[in-house]
């Protein structure tokens, strides 16, 4: 099969924001308008004859338009745009909150409007599934997230700190997530044990990110293999206060045999055994003090992660979660 790559101008996403600010379009789908785009899409439709559509995230269910009405059409909602942006409304400064309020709202409208374009829809958790502003939910196939198994594999190394957060850097609920744990939980933390270290692993780390940068965090950037961080990590910290859907850093920390620390949001889309195989905390105290007791009993640490690598290999392995999708376009 061919692929095709498209890349926006700056100048193309600053007009794309302008018209979506008068055409009603949810600025996540017309920031991703591109007359280019469909022009390439078009000529690799006449080529390559596809025989199933897949459109993954409501930022490309326009282009959708472009391709023949008789074959399968599926729509992954992944997770819920809206209810993310109604999560970040009292989180943003105050002047932002009527574009994200009229953002929410516009979210709202075509998260409905897109569901009658395709034959199938798909959802990353049933959390998600749940939350989506449909009539119907029913219908919607849980496909959740999957991990590579065979590529996310502990092996030994030398552990240079204790806690890791790992994710796109420049993504705003991740930026939260390592303010708070910089800004409020590692004080307390090293209350107790002051040798503490934080990894922050990951792509495009925010100017708000390189701040938090010190003797005992550190921030990373881009790394070519991801597992190398992992590795040298003892405990995986997610401490997701505004993201919904199946977190991969939280799929991706227990096959690398890693136990994980992460809000109640964060779990009731993966749907592990609190206690058992992850812990849960919301305050920075319930994180100061899990945080400790994994460090300070090593077994108790072994038996969480032992029980968080056996999850994601009975439950969210790659294989399981594509033959579902598979399922779908042969409708």
């Amino acid at each position: 099969s061919k692929q095709v790559y498209h890349t926006h101008s700056k100048w193309q996403l600053m007009v794309n924001l302008i018209r979506g600010l008068f055409n009603g379009k949810p600025f996540q789908v017309a920031y991703f308008n591109s007359y280019s785009a469909v022009k390439k899409l078009r000529k690799l439709i006449a080529e390559e004859k596809p025989e199933a559509v897949y459109c993954q995230l409501i930022r490309t269910a326009p282009y959708h338009a472009f391709f023949p009405a008789d074959i399968p059409s599926v729509l992954d909602y992944m997770d819920v745009f809206s209810k993310g942006v109604e999560r970040r409304i009292p989180k943003v400064p105050w002047l932002l909150r009527w574009i994200y309020r009229m953002e929410w709202k516009r979210l709202l409208r075509y998260e409905r409007e897109v569901f009658n374009e395709f034959r199938s829809h798909t959802v990353i958790s049933a959390q998600d599934r749940d939350l989506l502003p449909l009539e119907n939910n029913s219908s919607l196939v849980v496909v959740p997230n999957g991990v590579d198994t065979y590529f996310f594999t502990p092996t030994d190394a030398v552990k240079t700190h204790e806690l890791i957060f790992n994710g796109n850097m420049n993504y705003p609920p991740n930026v939260e997530s390592v303010e708070f744990i910089v800004n409020e939980v590692l004080p307390l933390v090293w209350k107790r044990m002051p040798g503490v270290r934080l990894m922050i692993s990951g792509a495009s780390p925010a100017p708000a990110v390189m701040a938090l940068a010190s003797e005992q965090v550190t921030v990373t950037g881009w790394v070519d293999d991801i597992r190398t961080n992992f590795n040298a990590s003892r405990i995986l910290i997610a401490p997701m206060k505004s993201s919904i859907g199946l977190q991969n850093k939280l799929l991706e920390g227990m096959a690398m045999g890693l136990p994980c620390i992460t809000t109640a949001l964060s779990n009731n889309a993966l749907g592990a055994i609190p206690g058992e195989e992850i812990l849960i905390a919301e305050t920075a105290q319930e994180y100061a003090n899990m945080i400790c007791h994994l460090l300070e009993q090593p077994e108790a640490a072994r038996r969480i992660a032992e029980n968080g690598h056996r999850l994601v290999h009975e439950k969210f392995d790659w294989q399981s979660a594509t033959s579902k999708l598979e399922s779908l376009f042969t409708k």
